[in-house]
């Protein structure tokens, strides 16, 4: 009975920024929960927390790609050397991605891989925050436009994995 009283909320509509951050948290918590587990997981378990990690990143790298930097560039004055910083990194990102899926998890090689992306991640991440984002606030961006926009793309991503 107490079930029925809950109302249904309007999912909380984010900023690209806002949304862009959310992105990088949830996929440090799954960084975190495959290195706490790493001597204590399955095989399977490890393959497939890898793939949740690898997916995100995927997505999360294309609507970057494809919304974020490009609106970034229109936008904000002398940017073109961070993003292209960005788009190498996550070139390097998704060179290691397409390695792990290649590779057998289970092996010592394997959990080195996944932590290497880790790491790279929270490199691109910390240069994100402390660059990037505060230059999208301060810029003339309309960020709850953009988050929209890459909140759909997101899904419609998703939706393909």
């Amino acid at each position: 009975m107490a079930h029925a009283a809950r109302r249904k909320t309007a999912p909380r509509k984010e900023d690209a920024v806002s949304l862009l951050k959310s992105d990088h948290e949830e996929v440090a918590k799954l960084f975190k929960k495959y290195e706490n587990g790493e001597k204590k997981l399955s095989t399977p378990d490890k393959a497939a927390l890898a793939k949740q990690i690898c997916d995100a990143l995927m997505v999360h790298t294309q609507i970057e790609e494809e919304i974020f930097y490009p609106a970034c560039h229109e936008q904000i004055r002398d940017v073109d050397d961070l993003l292209n910083e960005a788009k190498v990194e996550h070139q390097s990102l998704k060179e290691l991605i397409a390695k792990i899926e290649q590779d057998r998890p289970g092996t010592e090689e394997y959990d080195a891989q996944v932590k290497v992306l880790g790491e790279y991640v929270t490199h691109h991440v910390n240069e994100e925050h402390k660059e990037l984002f505060p230059r999208a606030r301060k810029s003339k961006m309309d960020l709850q436009t953009i988050g929209e926009r890459l909140a759909a793309r997101k899904e419609e991503l998703e939706t393909t994995l």
